[in-house]
């Protein structure tokens, strides 16, 4: 299907000021976050001044008619073009619209989004077709924030929706192909690259099959993961129609063949969480030998809150059958003997090393977090030698615990303010040591002076503080100088 029309749109809606920025402004702060709720009448209120902008957030965002005289002012020359496209339609006097195109704020650009219609707006029934395409979500800003963004050659965004990650690699990628079996989420990538001008190559199959036997720089995904049954209704964007985290799992071991050397692979998903079996020990399992691995469990949810959480998804909430298959949900995850889901990231990182990582860390993080990713990536698996020079990281706090009047706390923590903001229990050597570590001295002249205050022998304090010092360089705690 042509998309002749993207350059004529993009001019008009910039025309307009049709921006993030831009619609927040109109509208202000409390009825664009309304909005975010899905609430539409605060929004509506704000946007009666018959402007090019006023008229597209209605009829774009707040799925509110204008008059066919408002829409061919905001949109010169293109109503019919967009109807015949498919992504608005008109009736005697008015104009709808069929699609979202939704302005989106990276950090140096303004882009456009098409997508299906926000569904559920103003407590409107939400259920959707099994083809429905998700506009922007929490979970595409999640993987978004965590991709590295380090200039790539080449860049995969697997299952790309309508393409919301493939927008972010084109910005740093020489190329970029986005693979999907929607039809109509590929139709839309189309014309979300040709609207932000930018090159994708768009390709239709199930997971890897489009790109069998090629090499990535960096993969990003956010596969259809929810763990659910098999009852035959499949919501392609979030059901990948395989049984349990399997889609997950395929993709962690599959990942490694199509990553170049010193390549990355980043996941969103879900995973679960079995009956007397620790999370990490079921996901290290996936991991490859070949690659170095950071596995971040962000969220562990109970079966109901999931169940339940997916039903209103799907806009099941309130309906006939809706007890019928929570409980039907609730047996099959009781059969397959899955206590929790863990929702997180999976990196992975093609060094040949194969140091792995599985950290279960629910905290707040700093965000955007793919840089600190990538600080992991260069430190992981780092040997410290008495010839080293360290810096304690610039953002270090030293917290202690203890008894007033005590000599020594009984409790001292190091906890970084950026990046996964990670916390570090440690005893008093390790502390002393982090605290002397300014770049002048080397590990042996610290380990020295730190063994003559302690009167300890300067050996036994080397062989205790080098295999630390090389963990809290991986953790992020030091950098070398």
């Amino acid at each position: 299907m042509s998309t002749d029309y993207a350059g004529p749109l993009r001019d008009a809606l910039v025309a307009a000021d049709f921006t993030y920025d831009g619609v927040a402004g109109l509208m202000g702060e409390a009825p664009h976050r309304a909005l975010s709720r899905n609430e539409t009448t605060p929004g509506l209120r704000r946007t009666t001044d018959g402007s090019p902008l006023a008229t597209l957030t209605r009829l774009f965002l707040l799925q509110a008619p204008v008059t066919h005289e408002a829409a061919e002012a905001a949109l010169p020359g293109l109503v019919d073009r967009l109807c015949n496209a498919g992504i608005l339609e008109q009736s005697v006097g008015e104009v709808a619209a069929r699609l979202d195109c939704r302005p989106y704020r990276t950090d140096d650009q303004d882009l456009w989004i098409v997508s299906d219609l926000t569904p559920g707006l103003d407590g409107a029934p939400n259920r959707v077709g099994s083809d429905h395409v998700l506009g922007i979500s929490s979970a595409s800003t999640s993987l978004a924030q965590l991709t590295i963004r380090e200039p790539v050659g080449r860049a995969l965004d697997l299952g790309t929706g309508c393409g919301v990650q493939a927008l972010h690699l084109a910005a740093h990628a020489a190329e970029v192909v986005a693979t999907d079996v929607n039809t109509r989420a590929l139709w839309m990538t189309r014309l979300n690259a040709a609207l932000n001008e930018v090159d994708v190559d768009v390709r239709e199959g199930s997971f890897f099959e489009p790109v069998r036997g090629e090499r990535f720089d960096l993969v990003a995904t956010n596969p259809p993961f929810v763990i659910s049954p098999a009852t035959g209704e499949r919501l392609v964007y979030r059901d990948s129609g395989l049984p349990g985290d399997r889609v997950v799992e395929d993709i962690v071991r599959q990942a490694p063949d199509l990553l170049a050397d010193g390549g990355w692979c980043q996941v969103l998903g879900n995973w679960v969480i079995e009956r007397g079996r620790a999370w990490d020990e079921r996901l290290a399992s996936w991991l490859d030998a070949g690659c170095d691995a950071l596995v971040v469990q962000r969220e562990v949810v109970d079966p109901s809150e999931y169940v339940e959480l997916w039903l209103k998804d799907a806009g099941l909430h309130g309906s006939d059958d809706y007890v019928r298959r929570y409980d039907t949900w609730l047996s099959w995850f009781d059969e397959h003997g899955i206590e929790g889901v863990g929702f997180g990231w999976i990196d992975l990182h093609r060094t040949g090393g194969g140091r792995h990582e599985l950290l279960d860390w629910p905290y707040d993080v700093e965000q955007p977090i793919g840089p600190a990713i990538a600080e992991w990536g260069a430190a992981v698996g780092t040997e410290v030698s008495v010839d080293d020079h360290l810096v304690a990281r610039p953002d270090l706090l030293q917290e202690t615990q203890g008894r007033p009047g005590a000599e020594d706390p009984s409790t001292i923590v190091l906890r970084q303010q950026r990046g996964l903001r990670r916390a570090r229990q440690v005893d008093t050597l390790e502390a002393a040591f982090v605290g002397a570590c300014d770049g002048d001295l080397s590990v042996d002249q610290i380990v020295g002076a730190l063994a003559q205050i302690l009167g300890r022998d300067a050996g036994d304090v080397r062989r205790e503080l080098l295999p630390l010092a090389g963990e809290l360089v991986a953790e992020g705690f030091l950098t070398r100088g």
